[in-house]
């Protein structure tokens, strides 16, 4: 992976119990660091406003302060003037049909080829693989194409879950899904649990957070992560 991109992601807002970004506030403040100013991109849920009120109020009480995509009267040149970007959860399709709407992945894949820290947060983390293809997310609107900022070589499963063995439910796995997107594809998937995120920094990918993960590759045996360097695997 390129040595000068900067990425945290979240494999959600949330855990079970916690407040909004509360179980990664340590690893937020350590990545982000000096940086005073945050972009966030609210386009994954419909209520843009409400949704910046959200993570403004966080990120205050953090230090920073949040400008919201959806305030700005020039989206790319908001995009190439931020210090940092934050794209959070939601639909994974209706932020992928925003970002494509104000024209802003090639703007977003620049700035962070350039150094600029990326944070994602479920969708926001989705996004950033080169496909959205292995999103949990109903299609309720329909993006221009499923390829998305491609900024890190895998694909990624927020809020991975592992089959229950005492369900009676009939319907496929999220592990049975990730393998049918593997017959079809060659990119690696990486299940990421509640409460696990990845960190990527000097072409370096490290597992962090409270959970593990998973990782799947076609025609090969799915390996469990504890947090720690995943790079031999990819």
């Amino acid at each position: 992976m390129d040595g000068t991109k900067r990425i945290l992601l979240l494999s959600t807002s949330t855990v079970f119990g916690g407040e909004y970004l509360a179980y990664a506030d340590s690893e937020i403040r350590e990545f982000l660091g000096d940086v005073r100013r945050v972009l966030f991109i609210p386009f994954a849920l419909h209520g843009h406003s409400a949704y910046a009120g959200r993570v403004r109020k966080r990120f205050a009480q953090m230090g920073y302060a949040v400008e919201s995509l959806h305030e700005a009267t020039d989206a790319q040149n908001a995009v190439r003037n931020a210090e940092a970007i934050f794209i959070g959860g939601g639909n994974t399709f209706r932020l992928l049909k925003g970002l494509y709407d104000f024209d802003l992945l090639g703007a977003i894949r620049d700035c962070v080829a350039s150094g600029m820290p990326y944070m994602g947060s479920s969708a926001g983390s989705n996004v950033a693989a080169p496909t959205i293809k292995t999103t949990n997310d109903m299609p309720i609107v329909e993006p221009p194409s499923f390829e998305a900022l491609n900024l890190v070589p895998f694909q990624l499963n927020p809020h991975y879950v592992d089959a229950d063995q005492s369900s009676t439910h009939m319907g496929e796995t999220r592990e049975e899904r990730i393998l049918q997107f593997l017959e079809e594809n060659e990119t690696p998937v990486i299940g990421l649990r509640e409460g696990a995120m990845l960190w990527i920094e000097n072409g370096a990918c490290e597992l962090k957070g409270t959970a593990g993960a998973k990782i799947f590759r076609r025609k090969l045996k799915a390996i469990e992560l504890e947090p720690g360097s995943i790079d031999r695997f990819l």
